[in-house]
């Protein structure tokens, strides 16, 4: 799918402002750039929480799914919040069991810890069947090994389902690992796009290039 050229502004000062992006199905576009670089403001407006200036449709009509930054749980069980989003039983316990919270889903969700609370937010949100999912730093509270089974989940949903997929990570080797295609944000504005492989190894704008040497790639 193709979003439509946007920009999204604060008080007068415009924070986010890119043309037309391509997301295709069936392939993870992991969204790459320093702090403040609009990231977070992209998923958000792609999420439609909040509206892009002129109010203009950014998105064609499909289904999204986001998982913000900071996981929300819900004052029930860890299975319930999990159900919230799909009531087939068998499908969240397969779910909890590979993202090991299995044994918490009797544990009130707000009780959980920060790691814990975003495993149970990824895995409510793989309940739904939607045409665009956003995730927005889904791994940065999980450790290594809860990591890779997010990223086994992340990766095998988009092969299935063929959806399209963006994901905001601060982990180069992550985006290695798992997305077809990257985007390098800078001060709000697209810099360079293409290939995973091509953008993270061989990059051509000399601000991406800066960026992987910083974190010493």
């Amino acid at each position: 799918m193709k979003t439509e050229a946007f920009s999204k502004s604060y008080g007068g000062c415009t924070v986010l402002e890119l043309p037309a992006l391509e997301l295709p199905e069936g392939q993870i576009t992991a969204v790459i750039g320093a702090n403040g670089s609009g990231k977070t403001t992209l998923a958000r407006v792609l999420a439609g929480i909040e509206p892009p200036d002129r109010n203009i449709r950014v998105l064609p009509p499909v289904t999204v799914g986001y998982m913000p930054q900071k996981s929300y749980a819900f004052r029930m069980s860890t299975a319930r919040n999990v159900l919230l989003n799909g009531g087939d039983a068998q499908r969240a316990q397969a779910l909890m069991r590979a993202m090991r919270i299995e044994p918490l889903s009797h544990r009130s969700a707000k009780k959980l810890s920060g790691g814990e609370s975003a495993r149970m937010a990824l895995c409510r949100l793989l309940m739904g069947d939607y045409q665009l999912i956003l995730l927005d730093e889904p791994t940065a509270s999980m450790d290594m090994e809860t990591t890779l089974a997010a990223e086994e989940l992340i990766r095998d949903r988009c092969t299935r389902s063929g959806c399209a997929m963006l994901l905001i990570t601060h982990s180069i080797q992550q985006a290695r690992r798992i997305a077809d295609r990257a985007l390098f944000l800078a001060h709000g504005t697209l810099v360079e796009q293409g290939a995973a492989e091509q953008v993270l190894r061989q990059p051509q704008a000399i601000q991406t290039k800066r960026f992987l040497e910083f974190y010493g790639l």
